[in-house]
């Protein structure tokens, strides 16, 4: 079936936002398999069986186009290297703060991380901070204090800080991709980004393990497959449609997210986590789509 062409007036191609609505629904499975074994299993041990699990497809997509030694002679490897950092720790972070709150607000506070870039990006990039922008940030802020409401016990405290923690290197990871040189194309990146993370991770066994049963590899062997399809599926999708026509369609993982949560675990959403929700996902809308398509998404 030959591409389909961007109709007049800017419209979406309708073959993009069906790549985004299963990228994202891909994303939503890593993150409720994630909380099955990360409830049983440490952070760390999640995230290098995702890893691990991801390297085959991930070398299987870099394979595609040029030739790897081609990738790997012009990539940057310094800004690769901090790029894959980051974004692990947001990753390792994201999977320690599942255990302690409904999947739906945990992945809602994460989406935060469009908003910290707006706070960071004219500190670190030297960017102009615009007002409305600063608007629409400071609302999606107060978002998340309606998600978090801690109740000032230690055990409500941790999940929130564990997650903002992951928005916040979210946030770095998504700046820093500004700064690795147009050479690099996604799949380098992907790649790049999974075997740091499986050898970062793979260290850290020393310091945290539990033997896994057949059933949580298989369920981590899952979540890795199913991520490195998300980031498939989202790069096809913004090759084809800007960042910012696509920026509401990203926000469905959350509704995925909710469903999962009530299914398996009778997770329910109140009133001021909903408000919450709906503040952070509109702000961040907002801030997506006045953003320049140059500047597209992480993966």
């Amino acid at each position: 079936m030959s591409p389909i062409v961007a109709v007049r007036h800017n419209a979406v191609p309708l073959r993009s936002v069906a790549l985004i609505l299963l990228s994202m629904f891909c994303f939503a499975v890593v993150d409720a398999l994630a909380k099955s074994v990360a409830l049983i299993y440490p952070a760390n041990e999640v995230t290098f069986f995702r890893m691990l699990f991801g390297l085959i497809p991930a070398i299987a997509i870099c394979l595609r186009g040029k030739p790897l030694a081609t990738r790997l002679k012009q990539m940057d490897v310094r800004g690769q290297t901090l790029r894959a950092l980051t974004l692990l720790g947001a990753s390792a972070l994201f999977f320690a703060g599942l255990p302690y709150m409904p999947l739906s607000e945990a992945v809602a506070i994460v989406y935060s991380e469009t908003l910290l870039v707006i706070v960071l990006a004219p500190l670190l990039l030297k960017e102009t901070l615009k007002p409305r922008d600063a608007l629409a940030a400071a609302v999606g802020f107060i978002g998340v204090l309606f998600v978090v409401r801690p109740d000032g016990s230690h055990s409500n405290w941790l999940g929130p800080v564990l997650l903002i923690s992951s928005a916040f290197f979210g946030s770095l990871s998504i700046i820093q991709i500004k700064r690795i040189r147009a050479t690099d194309d996604s799949g380098t990146t992907v790649l790049y980004f999974t075997v740091v993370g499986t050898i970062v991770t793979g260290v850290s066994l020393f310091f945290a393990w539990r033997t896994p049963s057949f059933d949580a590899l298989a369920l981590m062997a899952l979540l890795g497959g199913f991520a490195t399809a998300g980031q498939l599926l989202m790069t096809m999708a913004f090759r084809q449609a800007d960042a910012g026509a696509l920026a509401p369609y990203n926000y469905t993982s959350i509704v995925w997210a909710a469903l999962f949560g009530y299914v398996v675990w009778g997770e329910t959403i109140g009133a001021m986590s909903l408000l919450g929700i709906a503040l952070i996902v509109g702000s961040s809308i907002v801030v997506a789509v006045r953003r320049k398509p140059q500047e597209g998404p992480h993966v």
